[in-house]
């Protein structure tokens, strides 16, 4: 993987990235803060109020992706110089299945601090429920170019289904040490369709009352599906490829809004990155199913995506390229200043945005 360049300098208080969702923090789950930045100006309000800022004429365009328990602890079992057996433990976060039936899988430390780095091809670990994976070929280099950080691995687990065994066994993944709440946390009220890693986060702060709300609106929503790999990448290491789906409706859709004049906003980085995928350069999208690794950054920009909702990104994630790519430097440097200095809540369980290109 090619590293990206970090496209802002900022850094994030701890205080201001929650471990904890936000109706555990008393909040509704429509109640965190959304900024809209548009190039001429930058309004703070509240998710439930997003309705105000879009159009009857815009498509948002969700992905229907649920989130699995990808997380599981395991072992490996090895013999030091006179013999004896060690122990050392992990936890492996699976990322996505290939179309030959192995895994690509993280083994990271067991307090969350980072990968190991430093696994080898053959290595076997034995996982919690039982059962075991076999690593195979690295998959994507550790932080300079040292150790592996992703593999692909073969599984075996008892009854053969890895999907079944992560359900009785594995946890959400989360990172740094941070407290894992039930699954049901981690899924948006378009999940619909298992295959994410992780959430596809952008989506998180609708509810059902605001869907119906946009939908009273004339606001259309179309669904799409890409599966989301770890989001572990190191400091300017793109995304990784991932599974998605873009059906005729939707692509048909999207087609409809921009030969009409309306917005094709995408409902995160997922999003955007299927739409792109299965557009042309002319903008026209056509049904697609299989895999994308493209990385979307300004220079080559994007040739559907009007707008994008979004959470917040750390400094030096591919993210940012990918925001940049849809409304230019200037309005996501006023986006991102503004939401530092009013101190929003950042990653999976903060505020949001809305972002549209300078008019």
């Amino acid at each position: 993987m090619s590293a990206l360049e970090p496209r802002l300098a900022f850094d994030v208080p701890a205080e201001r990235i929650p471990t904890s969702p936000p109706e555990r923090r008393g909040l509704a789950r429509d109640g965190v803060r959304l900024l809209v930045a548009d190039g001429t100006a930058v309004i703070h309000a509240r998710f439930h109020e997003l309705g105000r800022f879009l159009r009857p004429t815009d498509l948002l365009v969700v992905n229907t992706s649920t989130t699995r328990p990808a997380a599981l602890p395991g072992h490996t079992v090895s013999g030091d110089a006179d013999g004896r057996p060690i122990t050392r433990h992990a936890v492996v976060h699976f990322s996505t299945r290939t179309d030959e039936g192995d895994w690509v899988v993280e083994l990271r430390q067991p307090d969350g601090s980072g990968p190991i780095l430093d696994a080898a091809s053959g290595a076997v670990v034995h996982l919690a429920g039982g059962g075991h994976l076999t690593l195979g070929t690295p998959a994507s280099a550790g932080p300079d170019g040292d150790g592996t950080r992703l593999w692909s691995a073969r599984v075996d687990v008892p009854g053969g289904r890895v999907t079944t065994h992560l359900a009785e066994h594995g946890r959400p993944i989360t990172y740094g040490g941070a407290p894992t709440w039930p699954l049901e946390d981690y899924q948006t009220v378009f999940a619909r369709h298992p295959g994410s890693a992780e959430m596809p986060s952008a989506a998180r702060p609708f509810s059902l009352t605001l869907v119906a709300d946009l939908v009273s609106r004339g606001v259309v929503l179309a669904p799409l599906q890409l599966h989301a790999g770890v989001s572990s990448q190191e400091a300017g290491e793109a995304p990784g490829a991932e599974r998605l789906r873009v059906g005729e409706r939707t692509a048909a859709l999207v087609n409809h809004t921009r030969a009409s004049g309306g917005r094709v906003i995408a409902v995160g980085t997922t999003v955007t990155r299927a739409l792109e995928t299965a557009a042309d350069a002319t903008g026209t999208v056509r049904p697609i199913r299989g895999w994308t690794d493209l990385v979307i950054t300004p220079s080559r920009g994007v040739w559907v995506v009007d707008g994008i909702i979004s959470g917040w990104h750390e400094a030096d994630a591919s993210h940012l390229q990918l925001l940049e790519a849809v409304v230019g430097p200037r309005v996501l440097a006023a986006a991102y200043r503004q939401a530092i200095d009013v101190g929003y809540d950042w990653h999976e369980l903060g505020d949001s945005a809305l972002l549209l290109p300078e008019r």
